[in-house]
């Protein structure tokens, strides 16, 4: 049995620029098909827009606020919200709340460098300043 606890686990930045502690992956654990990992942004922080070629990654709210973007939609999230982000989805997270966002990251096939493609902001289609954000923390 493989058990990681959060305080013993060392931090480290993915190429997205978030702040990740990997909890489970084939690199710690028994596990050899997905990861799970707490990531953790500041107030104002932000994942530089990325996607993954292979990877399907599912963000679990924890605390604090965020809009969430995937695709060209625009969400704001909190916590206990769950966010399906398939496979060569452009996605972000910006942290609008006043405190530290942390949420679980889980990715089948597992997290790895090599699979996250950085797009440049401008070039991403996101559009943010012309996206309505759709709904609340909880609301769909």
């Amino acid at each position: 049995m493989d058990i990681q606890n959060i305080n013993r686990v060392p931090a480290f930045t993915t190429k997205d620029g978030s702040e990740i502690r990997e909890l489970l992956a084939h690199r710690n654990s028994c596990l050899r098909n997905q990861t799970l990992a707490e990531a953790r942004l500041p107030p104002g922080g932000a994942t530089t827009p990325h996607r993954h070629v292979k990877t399907e990654e599912v963000y679990y709210i924890l605390e604090g606020q965020a809009t969430m973007r995937v695709g060209s939609e625009l969400r704001q999230v909190g916590p206990g919200d769950a966010v399906a982000i398939p496979p060569g989805a452009i996605h972000q997270i910006t942290n609008s709340g006043d405190s530290v966002l942390k949420f679980l990251c889980c990715c089948a096939p597992g997290y790895e460098h090599h699979d996250t493609v950085l797009e440049e902001p401008s070039l991403c289609h996101l559009k943010a300043c012309d996206q309505e954000i759709i709904g609340g923390p909880n609301h769909s």
